[in-house]
């Protein structure tokens, strides 16, 4: 059964539209002399009259803000790079959707750039997708030995440059299943920490693949749109003015 969540409306005579829903949920609620009150469970409020912003009834809120990017949303597919604020703050992207991907940002992944707040597009931090190039196919262990949290994938060939201590390590058993991270590597062999609950212990035969941290590989968002939402809990006063993005074609 869905649970409801009761809110508040905003009606902008000038809009003339519903621009703004509030979290708090006053039994009745008045404007009178240029203010705004409210009464709740018995007791009467006078609205905007301290410095202590989304707190409503003695409960601390948020401030969310959904929006989306549809430049061109049925012909071309985009690759959305990055999202800048013009605000006073930086905020948390607690969620960042396309008809392909998905992601999310933390405020303190923004950096202030000429008055704005600038960050890469990241995706969700564990997200595994193997259409990317963060993906890499390695080769048909060998030989593997060791305890869970050492265990060491031996190969018959070099694994090559492109593997880093971190990557995550995958077997091929259809879906693949995680491993663990490279705590160390050679030119034909590498060491992972397999000691997590629930993981994959590779035999002999098992084709290996690596993938790199999510984040900080990422290389944006691709979609006809991105829908995403903001969310800000200051307590004090915070403004914004626009959102952006660099947007691009996609080309596979």
């Amino acid at each position: 059964m869905a649970i409801e969540t009761l809110q508040t409306l905003s009606y902008s005579t000038g809009a003339k539209g519903w621009p703004s829903f509030y979290t708090y949920y006053p039994d009745y609620m008045i404007g009178m002399n240029s203010f705004f009150y409210s009464f709740k469970n018995g007791n009467l409020y006078r609205h905007n009259t301290n410095e202590t912003r989304n707190n409503y009834y003695g409960v601390q809120g948020v401030s969310t803000i959904e929006s989306v990017f549809n430049p061109e949303p049925t012909l071309t597919i985009k690759l959305f790079k990055t999202m800048s604020l013009e605000s006073n703050a930086s905020w948390t992207v607690t969620q960042l959707n396309t008809d392909l991907s998905s992601g999310s940002m933390l405020s303190t992944y923004f950096e202030q750039k000429e008055g704005e707040w600038f960050s890469y597009i990241r995706s969700n931090d564990g997200a595994v997708d193997w259409n990317l190039r963060s993906a890499n196919g390695l080769a048909t262990s060998n030989d593997i030995t060791g305890p869970a949290t050492a265990k060491v994938i031996n190969f018959l060939t070099p694994i090559g440059s492109i593997l880093s201590i971190g990557d995550s390590i995958y077997a091929k058993t259809n879906p693949p299943e995680k491993v663990g991270e490279i705590t160390d590597l050679t030119t034909n062999s590498i060491t992972v920490d397999a000691s997590a609950v629930g993981a994959y212990l590779p035999q002999n035969g098992d084709f290996i693949l690596s993938y790199k941290d999510s984040v900080a590989e990422s290389q944006g968002a691709r979609g006809y749109y991105m829908q995403f939402t903001l969310t800000n809990g200051s307590t004090s006063a915070v403004e914004l003015f626009s959102v952006g993005s660099d947007i691009m074609k996609s080309y596979p």
